[in-house]
């Protein structure tokens, strides 16, 4: 086996030459689009966008942070600022079904061009009404005709009268109405007189008084049409009088929207009503009722344009963003006013939503925010599937209120919906709703990195020079520059790539600034960057500074020398607040004669996740498959991570604890001064984990407090080398040989590196050298067996002979 030395300092973080570059500060840098590694993403925006056929509506996925609203949005507008701008939405009194408002599209801004002529003419109408039936002609008219029905009934009672009288009878009128009295020489007879007379002449008064009875029922039965004719004689005056004041209010009107019949057909409908009202005098009555009131509950506001959406400011087709997309935002809703104890409610109490704002153009929506609305995502889908937008309670809520409410005719849909989540929610959706696949075609998949080649650092440049100048930020130095890119690279937990969060890369340049403002400097450098790195670990140390503690005070066992067989230093992350931490760990492990069983207690205890036990039973098979392939595995053991009183999750122990087991197999003892990480495959190869650079920091850290003597080390993966980012203050300590970081590919490796023994390789023969760390494992396994074999042949040995007894044989 070769050598196994150190990495050299050079491996463990790939710095960044500002030489590289050819500008002294961003300020000289032109912008980046914003869109830096995701030419993917962006044909599958512009994709989507352009296409025009139902069911390709865009879902944007990627990490938080990866600029994927920067740029959707970016693309958007670019996009509308080349489209029509979408008409006005309108909606108008259904003269016909009060409850179902109609639907108006006019051209972009002739919408409140049509709303400022009716509510002039609303204005204008009280008084114009007023003057008309209030001028002297028509009152004159007016009055004449109700003289000449006056004068009619009074003659027509006369002559009845008149005739009556030839005959001896008199027509009397009285508080309660009309009478017939029997008279004599003019004088009308008394009750007591008309007894009096004998009954023949009786008989014939009450008839004759019964005649007239009749004629005077038949003249007043006449009456009411009379009447009737009088008051449609009324009418047509009013109608004559009030047609040239209402045609004259409404010129204006149409003549500015001649071009509109729909305009035209609803000014026609208002002056119909408008002359109904007045002559029937319902208007009147409204006006005597009149209190101060908001417009759209006046009187005349059945005459009012509710202008839902006003594109007379838009350029281009509208981008809307629903910050909040509950159901009534997104959908539209219908308001609703108390009068008299009841809740009523009137097209001008329509409301638009996102989705009304947005047609003609774009509705960006954020998923999760979406999802988490209820009934918000059903609307969406239904408004979608149906292409039309229609306000009205959701399905599930029509039933839970009993107001009466409105049935605005629905819109057209033509808009596009753009939905910006997570990775984790498209795929949710994708698995678990059967519609989702159907109306969002389009994924546009944001990278988390990029390669990190010198033509991206410089295009990662401009990047910076765009984010500085968005955040009204001091001009970057290249060397403030150069650093910024090395902790990209850390970012991405990779020295070859680029992290593209763009958030925590304008945190941490909004930080720098804030230090380079401190010193009054004109642009941030290096050394701010630094700065602000540092006072960023110094606000998070809290649970790292405790966790340390405890181990030097002993209250966390953790040795960083000496040595000791089955116990070895691994290594884990604990990510709090979006912030991840490194420390060592003890793991143990304990190995007895037994049947090859390797017990993990923290899975019997259930502290161990699905992954970690997984690791445990990957590591069993690789003892199983090299050492006892022609013998059975004769142990039993047992592996713990000591202290450990939370969950244990990931793989990234089982190199960790299968070299702790080979320790406490062979009774080898392990280097103290050494820390471990890495997982490990059924053919005991090692294999790459995450979180490298802040497992080395951690024991680095320890080490470093306890006192550096050039013998501690970390042994990672091989495989993870190309992921080192360390701190300075690490490669400062490895370059000048006082921590080790040792990589490795196999089993065998770490345990030559951790031991101190040759691992040992089979000759061709198959024959392991003496004195190396497999020959002891071979040799005590096979002790182990023989042993065994021993204690089973004297178990059966001794059962038999008690079986002889037993029967007396």
């Amino acid at each position: 086996m070769a050598e196994l030395v150190p990495l050299p300092a050079t491996a463990l973080r790939t710095r960044c030459n500002p030489a590289c570059f050819s500008f002294d500060t961003t300020e000289s840098l032109a912008d980046h689009a914003g869109d830096l590694g995701q030419e993917r993403a962006v044909e599958a925006i512009r994709f989507g966008l352009a296409m025009g056929h139902s069911g390709y509506h865009v879902f944007v996925l990627g990490e938080t942070g990866s600029g994927k609203h920067a740029t959707t949005f970016r693309l958007l507008r670019e996009r509308a600022a080349t489209e029509p701008v979408p008409p006005d939405l309108c909606y108008l009194h259904n003269f016909d079904e009060a409850l179902k408002p109609c639907l108006l599209t006019l051209p972009a801004g002739r919408g409140a061009a049509l709303r400022a002529h009716m509510q002039t003419f609303i204005r204008e109408l009280g008084p114009a009404l007023g003057a008309a039936l209030d001028s002297d002609a028509h009152t004159e008219r007016v009055e004449a005709l109700q003289s000449a029905h006056k004068a009619r009934e009074e003659g027509a009672l006369r002559e009845l009268g008149q005739a009556c009288g030839a005959e001896g009878i008199s027509l009397l009128q009285t508080p309660e109405g009309f009478v017939f009295a029997p008279t004599r020489e003019g004088e009308v007879i008394s009750p007591e007189a008309f007894e009096a007379l004998p009954e023949a002449e009786r008989h014939e008064i009450e008839g004759r008084v019964t005649a007239w009875s009749e004629k005077l029922e038949d003249l007043l039965n006449e009456f009411p049409g009379w009447r009737k004719a009088v008051r449609e004689s009324i009418e047509r005056a009013e109608h004559e009088v009030l047609e040239p004041a209402v045609s004259h209010l409404l010129r204006s009107v149409r003549e500015a929207h001649v071009d509109l019949p729909e305009v035209l057909t609803f000014v026609d409908a208002v002056a119909l009503d408008v002359l109904d009202s007045a002559i029937k005098g319902t208007m009147l009555d409204e006006e005597e009722d009149e209190v101060a009131e908001p417009e759209e509950n006046t009187r005349y506001h059945r005459y009012q344009v509710k202008l839902l959406v006003d594109h007379s400011a838009s350029r281009g087709a509208p981008v809307v963003f629903e910050n909040n997309p509950g159901y009534g935002n997104l959908i539209g809703r219908i308001e609703h006013i108390v009068q008299q104890g009841n809740q009523v409610s009137h097209f001008n109490l329509i409301r638009a939503g996102a989705l009304h704002r947005a047609n003609g153009g774009y509705l960006v929506l954020d998923a999760e925010r979406l999802l988490a609305q209820p009934f918000a995502w059903e609307g969406l889908k239904r408004c979608l599937r149906a292409g039309e937008i229609r306000i009205e309670p959701p399905a599930e809520a029509q039933g839970w209120s009993g107001a009466l409410t409105l049935e605005p005719q629905a819109l057209p849909s033509a808009l596009k919906v753009v939905l910006v989540g997570d990775r984790d929610v498209y795929y949710l959706l994708m698995e678990h709703d059967p519609e989702f696949a159907d109306l969002f075609k389009v994924a546009a998949d944001f990278n988390d990195d990029l390669p990190r080649t010198p033509e991206n650092e410089c295009e990662y440049a401009r990047l910076m020079a765009l984010l500085a100048r968005g955040a009204k930020l001091l001009p970057i130095e290249r060397s403030g520059v150069a650093r910024l890119v090395e902790e990209a690279s850390r970012l991405a937990e990779d020295a070859g790539r680029l992290s593209l969060n763009t958030r925590a890369l304008s945190d941490l340049m909004r930080e720098a600034d804030y230090h380079a403002r401190l010193k009054g400097l004109a642009a941030t450098g290096r050394a701010e960057v630094e700065d602000a790195l540092a006072a960023r670990a110094r606000r998070c140390n809290r649970y790292p500074t405790r966790v340390r503690e405890s181990i030097l005070d002993g209250t966390t066992l953790i040795s960083t020398d000496g040595e000791r067989a089955g116990q070895i230093n691994g290594l884990v992350v604990v990510e709090l607040a979006a912030e991840r931490f490194g420390h060592p760990v003890r793991i143990t492990a304990t190995v007895r004669m037994g049947e090859g069983d390797v017990v993990d207690i923290e899975r019997e205890t259930e502290l161990g996740g699905a992954i970690h036990s997984k690791g445990v039973l990957i590591l069993s098979a690789f003892l199983a498959a090299r050492y006892a392939r022609h013998q059975p595995l004769s142990l039993s053991a047992s592996l713990v991570f000591e202290q450990s009183y939370a969950p244990v999750e990931g793989d990234s122990a089982s190199l960790a604890e299968l070299c702790a087991l080979l320790s406490a197999l062979t009774q080898i003892p392990i280097q103290q001064r050494f820390a471990i990480t890495g997982s490990v495959n059924q053919f005991g190869e090692v294999q790459v984990i995450g979180g490298v650079n802040e497992k080395i920091e951690g024991f680095f850290d320890l080490c470093a407090v306890r006192g550096l003597d050039g013998t501690h080390g970390v042994v990672i993966p091989a495989a993870s080398v190309r992921h080192l980012m360390l701190r300075e203050d690490v490669v400062q300590a490895a370059g000048e040989g006082r921590f080790h970081i040792h990589a490795v590919k196999t089993v065998d490796e770490a345990m030559t590196v951790l031991t101190g023994v040759e691992a040992g390789e089979p000759d061709a023969k198959g024959v392991i050298p003496k004195g190396t760390l497999n020959h002891k494992i071979a040799t005590v396994l096979a002790e182990m067996t023989a042993a065994r074999h021993a204690y089973s042949e004297t178990e059966g040995a001794a059962g038999a002979r008690q079986h002889r007894r037993r029967h007396g044989v």
